[in-house]
């Protein structure tokens, strides 16, 4: 009876998942969920069934075992199979609207759609979410290491951090969150760290590397400790914060013990604000805008109308650069332009380095007309959008007729020529409309990864270590890398450390901040078994490996402690792997 069970299963996922899913399911002993289930024997169909009629407790993934007919019925009514937030409804998608035959090309489209959304994110956090933040920091005149620990580490792990936010919302993703922070810092500390000293092996600063790695061993062992309960409390939350904060404030006195004890490192920290502050009323900013002063001063003179304003300000293309650029790169472009024109349309962007701090009226009065449309259609996967006042008009409606007058304030009190002085609101704007793109990209991401886990029967420990750290990663790895080829090792390998401590500690404890506030309940973690704890466990031993070898080596980084970081990567991920398939697994009893 139960081999014959076993020889149905094994058809139907032939069936439905095609070569790709057999090649990951053959070898696995282990059925359901990921090794991490760890349940014995199949459920019969009757057995689902009548789980399936009681819809409560029934994991989604059990839609594998229902016949064809009765999939479509499972994903729409069972609360497993259902996600609160989110534009589309992917599993309906597969289950509903297409055939099983049509499954492999389903994926397909999905799997196109994951990547072109981590480049949605790439682009949002690179050329609008940092920009504004930068300007930002030197609006509120903050110090360079507090705006690298705050700010600009934000910036940088934004991704990261709204996917955390997202998965966060729901105990059924929060292994993504996990998956994904651990992944993304194994990632980060082995393979980028190792590629570092293999291309310019180098000197590694004391001070800041025990200061970073000791910091972000005792953030894992926070999370470990939290993995092991099964849930995080509001004191562990805040504990969360008040423990990056504290991380902050010991970055800023250890900088300031530094300045004191050496003057000649302090005076020329000095310089770099006030060209900055000085831009608004001096002309040397035109000196650090580099060729973008000439690119604009035309503006100023030659009197252009508007609608040609408008649409230079809107064309993401600079054909200048197309005529240099290599055809990967113009492949990729045209892969950008729609994400980088829907930006330019309703994101503002204020750069104070250049003469006239990226101001263009017709656009500038367009954003106030779009960014608030924006605002209410993202938040909550636009949800409170389409709420109606008095049950006439809807919330949608107001902002644009607000949106339209703030609009036509703007238009008739400014010019072309010179930036209002209210100009730098943009930016706290720009901040927050990025942000909001941010995060409705990020909640798609975590969507599309939750339904392929459904469709693989993969654990979401596996998906956030793997698809969703990586696509979250490689915009660090290949900045990182670049400040390595170009002389600065140094800079880059602490980027390694500090930036992945924002993220774990700001993504874990904001997350369930928002969470816990908004449910008033505990977040819980569904743990995906030994998965869980190899993860943890690598990420603990790449953080002591380093912690030990490099004081060991004076702190001279080689290529071979590069090698050696990446076979330890290699090594984890095949443990990893193996795990999920079920080749390693605990002993039962």
């Amino acid at each position: 009876m139960t081999a014959g069970m076993r020889g149905n299963r094994v058809l139907s996922h032939l069936q439905l998942l095609s070569w790709l899913c057999l090649l990951l399911r053959h070898t696995s002993p282990v059925q359901g969920a990921g090794p991490a289930a760890q349940t014995t024997g199949n459920p019969s169909p009757l057995i689902v069934q009548k789980d399936f009629n009681s819809t409560k407790g029934v994991d989604c993934r059990k839609v594998h075992n229902l016949t064809v007919s009765e999939r479509c019925d499972f994903v729409q009514t069972n609360p497993d199979c259902q996600t609160e937030r989110g534009y589309v409804n992917y599993l309906k998608g597969i289950f509903c609207l297409f055939s099983p035959e049509l499954l492999p090309l389903v994926v397909i489209l999905y799997v196109f759609w994951l990547f072109y959304l981590f480049l949605f994110l790439a682009v949002t956090a690179e050329k609008f979410f940092c920009p504004n933040l930068s300007a930002i920091s030197t609006i509120l005149k903050l110090s360079h290491n507090v705006a690298g620990v705050t700010f600009l580490a934000f910036g940088n792990g934004a991704p990261d951090v709204f996917s955390a936010l997202v998965a966060f919302s729901n105990p059924h993703t929060a292994g993504l969150a996990i998956g994904a922070l651990f992944g993304a810092g194994v990632l980060v500390t082995t393979v980028v760290a190792g590629s570092i000293a293999i291309i310019r092996p180098f000197t590694a600063a004391s001070r800041p590397f025990f200061r970073d790695i000791i910091f972000y061993m005792v953030a894992i062992f926070l999370t470990s400790t939290v993995l092991y309960t099964g849930k995080i409390t509001l004191g562990w939350s805040l504990g969360y914060l008040g423990f990056y904060l504290f991380y902050v404030f010991t970055v800023v006195l250890s900088t300031w013990i530094y300045q004191r004890q050496s003057v000649s490192a302090f005076i020329p920290t000095q310089p770099s604000p006030p060209p900055v502050s000085k831009s608004e009323d001096g002309n040397s900013s035109v000196t650090n805008s580099y060729d973008y002063a000439d690119e604009y001063k035309p503006q100023f003179h030659s009197g252009e109308s508007l609608s040609r304003i408008l649409s230079q300000s809107l064309n993401p293309l600079d054909y200048q650069k197309w005529k240099r650029k290599p055809w990967y790169w113009k492949l990729l472009k045209i892969f950008k332009m729609p994400a980088e024109f829907l930006l330019l349309l309703t994101v503002p962007l204020v750069d104070l380095d250049k003469e006239d701090q990226n101001w263009k009226r017709p656009l500038n009065c367009l954003h106030l007309i779009t960014s608030p449309v924006v605002c209410v259609m993202t938040l909550q996967s636009g949800m409170y959008g389409f709420y109606e006042i008095q049950g006439i008009f809807p919330i949608w409606g107001v902002m644009l007729l607000v949106g339209i007058f703030l609009a036509c304030v703007t238009f008739f009190i400014t010019s072309n020529d010179r930036p209002p002085r209210f100009y730098r609101l943009f930016a706290f704007l720009g901040f927050f409309v990025s942000a909001l793109w941010s995060n409705a990209a990020a909640t798609e991401v975590v969507n599309v990864l939750s339904s392929l886990g459904i469709i693989f029967q993969l654990s979401n420990t596996i998906l956030g270590l793997t698809l969703l750290a990586w696509g979250n990663s490689i915009g660090d790895a290949i900045s990182d890398l670049t400040l390595a080829r170009q002389g600065y090792p140094r800079m880059a390998y602490s980027a390694c450390f500090g930036g992945i401590i924002f993220n774990i500690l700001v993504g874990v404890g904001l997350g369930c901040v928002m969470e816990i506030t908004r449910s008033n309940t505990d977040v819980k973690l569904e743990s995906d078994g030994l998965l869980v704890w190899v993860l943890a466990g690598a990420l603990g031993l790449s953080l002591v490996f380093s912690f030990i070898s490099v004081p060991v080596q004076c702190f001279q980084l080689s290529k071979v402690y590069g090698f050696c970081l990446l076979f330890f990567y290699v090594g984890f991920l095949t443990v990893a792997l193996l795990t999920e398939f079920g080749v390693i697994h605990p002993k039962a009893g």
